[in-house]
């Protein structure tokens, strides 16, 4: 998040302040299995520690400062700490086994959407979560993005605004899917998402809904 340390409750809680009718996370499993909110797969970037999550137990991930003091949340810290609605980004198919034992428990389908850049992750969630809502992410993507959301049971599909074309836009209207535009922090890609009529944008930036000017 531009305006508050990344993945932290204080970004969470500002965002929803701001008035933002989504609000996006990152999930990765600790050593011991917690379900960590970062974006990246190790902590050298958002945090005073270093190396990946994955060899780090959650008392080891809690003792780093993640920003102006803050420690690094687990997913359901977050759920806690605002009422919004929430996109939950997983990066593998262990990552959606333990956010669906989450999802269940808490009867989370019609708050959380859950979105990935792998497919395999995504038909899982669906799997195992009875009504989630999912989204496929991609970075470099062709047409074809529209086929891999329908086979891995997507309704939305989140794609990089700087590769998104009329015709993928098109192509997914056709297929029913709906298309958010990430990520969008400028005003030219604001406009263009208005111009291709997209159902959202993802920004670092919760101002920018206030500030945005459209234009022709």
């Amino acid at each position: 998040m531009g305006v508050e340390p990344e993945n932290t409750l204080r970004s969470f809680v500002a965002a929803q302040q701001a008035g933002l009718d989504l609000i996006e996370l990152d999930l990765h499993l600790s050593k011991d299995g917690a379900l960590v909110v970062m974006h990246d797969a190790d902590v050298d970037r958002t945090t005073d520690g270093s190396g990946p999550i994955a060899e780090k137990t959650l008392a080891e991930l809690r003792a780093l400062d993640a920003g102006r003091g803050e420690r690094v949340p687990v997913f359901e810290e977050v759920l806690d700490a605002v009422d919004a609605p929430l996109q939950a980004e997983i990066k593998d198919v262990a990552a959606a086994h333990a956010l669906a034992e989450v999802m269940i428990r808490r009867e989370l389908a019609g708050r959380v959407e859950v979105s990935s850049f792998h497919d395999e992750a995504v038909a899982e969630i669906g799997r195992l979560v009875p009504g989630v809502r999912t989204a496929l992410i991609a970075g470099r993507y062709g047409p074809e993005v529209v086929r891999r959301a329908l086979d891995a049971g997507a309704s939305t599909l989140v794609l990089n605004i700087r590769r998104i074309t009329l015709e993928v836009v098109e192509r997914a209207r056709a297929a029913d899917l709906r298309v958010i535009g990430w990520t969008v922090n400028t005003q030219d890609q604001l406009r263009l998402v208005r111009a291709l009529g997209l159902d959202g944008a993802t920004t670092d930036y919760p101002d920018i809904k206030r500030t945005g000017r459209f234009t022709a």
